[in-house]
């Protein structure tokens, strides 16, 4: 083995089973490497095939010890060494394409306690961890859940009707209800381990370990903690994670790129929490738009540049947020123009509106809708005064050819025009 007594934490937001709490530590046993074998194909029911085209292939091996106990934290686990692997450029390919498969052992024991089960109840004889069967080959996260949940139940039903569980080497098919026998086991025999004498040891030194911690990348753990705490970011738990499971880290590096690029601008007024802006328009906007493309992500579909440049002018309330989409979309549908060609060329950019425009449309609006005017200063109905910012944002908007009203001083206009003796005269 290459190491022996690790651990791996997961954590409630990696997706263990609610019954594990905040947090469960799963011990590593040992890291070993082993060659690849011939692949089982089942062809039909009474029919298998064998692919040797991986045959002696070197593969690591990463055997956890038994203190998983339910199915999904056993796929959460799986999904965070795959996740480790790939932040370390250890594992560049996913479970979808052979690049990670995973192994369970499954084994079932009563709930309570261990003692000795007495003669006569249907448990008899089973203490402590049952007799375990292996499934192999797993190549997704949501086979390895299923395949453990089939197998726990078959196991369940076995013991249940009298039977005995048999230690075994079993197979799954994605979609399928039940596991099915491929071999038994026998013990270590039963592999037909064999020393490679073309192999040699290989020393692994204290100066190499100390290299290797002082130049691996962050980890996930330490990538979602900065997402979610660092005031920079800001970021909820669910988008952190999504930048960290999408698109095999690509979409996470276009979010630093165009993050970075926001804050090189000067003239941009930086909200504390920057990242939280271009998390959003990252995940859900332009990820809206290849959602409904049906495309996979490609960072070229809109530059990091041309994002940065629309961000900076909504910030600099150059354009309004309806624009800076109108405009991504088309950059994203093909258009090679400079964001601020576009801008201009489909008059987007944001014309200034006197104070006088604000105090004239707000009074305007408050004259010509006396009865929720009333609702508001008799009632006390505060909530319909965002109606008003609203109607005098679309009237507005229209007037200045696509934006450029600021909410808070359609909020204050219309305050101000409510209180006026006009107004309230209006309404008696």
């Amino acid at each position: 083995p290459f190491a022996r007594d690790g651990s791996i934490t997961l954590y409630k937001h990696d997706g263990i089973a609610p019954e594990d709490g905040e947090e469960i530590v799963v011990g590593i046993k040992q890291v070993q490497m082993e060659q690849d074998t011939a692949k089982t194909i089942q062809e039909t029911a009474t029919t298998s095939l064998l692919d040797f085209n991986r045959v002696s292939h070197p593969l690591i091996e990463i055997i956890t010890l038994p203190h998983i106990h339910h199915p999904s934290t056993a796929a959460a686990c799986v999904r965070k060494i795959q996740a480790i692997l790939k932040s370390v450029n250890a594992c560049t390919a996913g479970m979808e394409i052979g690049g990670l498969r995973a192994d369970v052992n499954v084994s079932v024991r009563r709930r309570h306690d261990n003692s000795i089960i007495e003669e006569g109840n249907q448990y008899y004889g089973v203490t402590g961890l049952g007799q375990r069967t292996e499934i192999k080959n797993l190549s997704s996260f949501k086979a390895v859940e299923e395949a453990i949940i089939a197998e726990r139940n078959r196991q369940i039903r076995l013991l249940e009707n009298g039977g005995v569980v048999e230690g075994e080497t079993r197979g799954w098919t994605l979609g399928s209800t039940e596991t099915r026998r491929l071999r038994g086991k026998e013990g270590e025999v039963d592999y037909r381990y064999m020393p490679d004498p073309d192999i040699q040891p290989v020393f692994i030194s204290d100066e190499l370990i100390n290299h290797l911690r002082s130049t691996l990348p962050a980890v996930p753990d330490s990538i979602l903690t900065t997402l979610t705490t660092d005031p920079t970011h800001g970021l909820t738990m669910k988008d952190a994670k999504t930048l960290l499971s999408s698109d095999d880290g690509d979409r996470l590096e276009y979010y630093f790129d165009v993050l970075a690029r926001l804050q090189a601008k000067e003239k941009v007024d930086q909200p504390k929490y920057l990242g939280r802006v271009v998390g959003n328009w990252v995940i859900h906007e332009l990820g809206g738009l290849f959602s409904k493309a049906e495309i996979l992500w490609s960072a070229q579909q809109v530059p990091p540049s041309s994002l940065a440049a629309i961000l900076s002018k909504i910030l600099q309330e150059k354009i309004s947020h309806d624009s800076g989409k109108k405009i991504m979309a088309m950059i994203f549908a093909g258009d090679e123009r400079r964001v601020s060609i576009i801008a201009k060329e489909n008059k987007m950019i944001v014309q200034d509106i006197s104070e006088d425009i604000y105090t004239q449309t707000a009074e305007a609006l408050v004259r010509e809708n006396p009865e929720i005017a009333k609702a508001i200063q008799e009632k006390g109905q505060k909530g319909k005064i965002m109606w008003f910012v609203g109607q005098m944002m679309k009237t507005m908007s229209k007037q200045t050819g696509g934006g450029g009203v600021k909410p808070d001083l359609a909020k204050e206009a219309i305050i101000k025009a409510l209180d006026r003796p006009a107004a309230k005269g209006a309404k008696q």
